[in-house]
């Protein structure tokens, strides 16, 4: 259990819930969300201002990131 602490009226005020599991993050959450794409099926959502509509099921899939490499600075 993880106690956190969320943000209420309109961000002026904090609460402390208990959590039993955060699954926001890694490769759990990848599964989650590919699990929750598959039961969306053929749900349009709006998009862009209201202007367009996309299928949730004609979503891409997200590419990997490249790793990062520190730059070196030369400091004359």
């Amino acid at each position: 259990m993880v106690k956190v602490k969320i943000r209420t009226g309109r961000g002026t005020g904090t609460i402390e819930v208990d959590v039993e599991d955060l699954k926001f993050s890694g490769e759990e959450f990848k599964k989650i969300q590919a699990e929750r794409k598959k039961a969306a099926g053929n749900r349009t959502v709006s998009t862009g201002r209201g202007t367009g509509k996309r299928k949730l099921s004609d979503t891409p899939e997200p590419k990997a990131r490249p790793a990062t490499k520190a730059k070196k600075k030369h400091i004359r």
